[in-house]
């Protein structure tokens, strides 16, 4: 419990938000006196245009950081954390343009920032960074990168690193630079591991090195800040992990969720010998397409997602991450820290698996867990052993939630796509308060600071507070 309010007490104290969702992405501060009711013309104490952008807004000194497209140019702008006003914006090179699904954006990550510099990074460049007040001063191109659905992960600021994740159908990794000059210091190879979204949090043990936890596709793992040592890791997880794991005291919450991934009893699947002797007509030691059709790849897509590199044929390497997706269960869970090696059968507590969310990070808050599921399903869950508080749906907000929860004063604050903005009563046995109406589409998750609520939507930036 020291460790708990050791935490807590760094982030009463921590008057910014200076990374996706927050002080190490778990979404709480000690502001007080927020509002329930907000709206257009209700508690907005300013309101400005934005261009637009999924990536969450961040709160650090006198100033507001976001990612922005506009013009099909990417940005990274600053406003006044008082008025709204912006105070400069830097353009981004954008020598390519990623493929990706309709949902995303080009600007989808968040910035992070120490109070002297603003980290971003874009899919279609890299990684870039600035002075707080707009000064240019490194670049580090990255990339192409082999994801179909777009990039999606934010980097963070650990020590004097920068860090991003860079997880996709192949040569999966994170990298790690100076976060003064841009050099790279180590980059980590994850072939375990194949496309994710995750935004990674840093675990600082009493005794022992910072660990970075990084949770991707079958596999989560953590690795010595400093270094890029691999020191855990727990298998059991689901494909195309998203959001960020939440760290408490010495426990990690991490939810991994994705279609297929809910059945009761993962199917059987062949291992290539069988599949190779079976199916390889004309005995090139491959599978085409007409070949994997009675293997389930009806669809020219299907066999694309298969085939992760896009050369026409699939491999054993690639069968094997068939059969690891096909075989993948669904689960919000709660590990144990402080493991080495393999920690999947003595470190992960428990397992939740139903009513999951697709792209929504858990929050802890509270002494309970929240979770809010596409079509406005919310779980409440005890911590320690994942059992259910209380489940229902969210009446008026039934739509999908691509931004997650953030809490304050009592209160978890839930917005949907359609910007339907939920306020709940913190407790295990929760309760609807408000739901408020924006109007605009909502994919960036709120912040909070100032005793205010800030929401971004797809053309605005909204602070809400009495």
């Amino acid at each position: 419990m020291r460790t708990l309010s050791l935490l807590f007490t760094t982030v009463a104290i921590a008057a910014d938000w200076p990374q996706y969702r927050g002080v190490n992405a778990i979404g709480v501060t000690n502001d007080k006196n927020l509002p329930v009711e907000m709206g257009p013309q209700k508690n907005v104490i300013w309101k400005a245009a934005a261009p637009s952008g999924h990536g969450s807004p961040i709160l650090v000194g006198p100033r507001i950081f976001l990612s922005a497209i506009e013009n099909e140019k990417l940005y990274t702008i600053a406003l006044d954390r008082k008025t709204g006003k912006e105070l400069w914006r830097q353009e981004s090179p954008r020598p390519r343009k990623e493929v990706m699904q309709k949902t995303n954006s080009a600007a989808s990550t968040t910035p992070a920032s120490d109070g002297k510099i603003v980290v971003n990074f874009f899919g279609d460049f890299g990684m870039l960074a600035y002075t707080v007040e707009g000064k240019p001063l490194w670049q580090l191109p990255m990339g192409p990168f082999n994801n179909i659905n777009g990039h999606g992960s934010s980097p963070i600021l650990v020590d004097d690193l920068a860090i991003i994740v860079c997880d996709q159908d192949t040569d999966s990794h994170y990298i790690a630079v100076d976060k003064k000059t841009g050099k790279v210091r180590y980059k980590v190879e994850r072939p375990e591991t194949t496309r994710g979204y995750v935004t990674p949090s840093v675990w600082r043990p009493k005794n022992g090195p910072a660990e970075l936890i990084v949770p991707g596709a079958y596999v989560s793992s953590s690795y010595e800040v400093a270094t890029g040592k691999k020191l855990w890791w727990a298998g059991g997880m689901a494909w195309q992990l998203k959001g960020a794991p939440i760290v408490v005291g010495d426990m990690l919450y991490l939810n991994s969720w994705e279609t297929g991934g809910d059945t009761e009893t993962p199917p059987a699947v062949a291992d290539w010998a069988e599949v190779i002797a079976k199916n390889d007509a004309n005995k090139d030691g491959a599978l085409q397409h007409p070949e994997a059709i009675a293997l389930g790849m009806k669809s020219e897509r299907s066999f694309f997602e298969n085939d992760l590199n896009h050369d026409g044929k699939i491999v054993e390497a690639e069968w094997n991450f068939v059969k690891l997706h096909r075989q993948a269960q669904n689960s919000v869970m709660g590990i144990q820290l402080g493991g080495r090696g393999d920690i999947t059968n003595s470190h992960v507590k428990w397992r939740y698996r139903k009513s999951l969310p697709n792209c929504a990070a858990p929050l802890h808050f509270n002494g309970v867990l929240w979770m809010v599921k596409d079509g406005g399903v919310l779980t409440t869950l005890d911590p320690k052993n994942g059992g259910v508080l209380k489940q229902g749906r969210i009446t008026g907000a039934l739509e999908q939630y691509w931004a997650s929860p953030v809490a304050a004063d009592g209160k978890v604050y839930m917005v949907s796509q359609a910007g339907k903005l939920s306020v709940m009563k913190a407790r295990g046995e929760w309760e609807i308060l408000k739901v408020n109406e924006l109007d605009d589409d909502v994919f960036a998750t709120p912040a909070i600071g100032d005793n205010r609520l800030y929401v971004r939507t797809r053309s605005a930036i909204y602070a809400f507070g009495l």
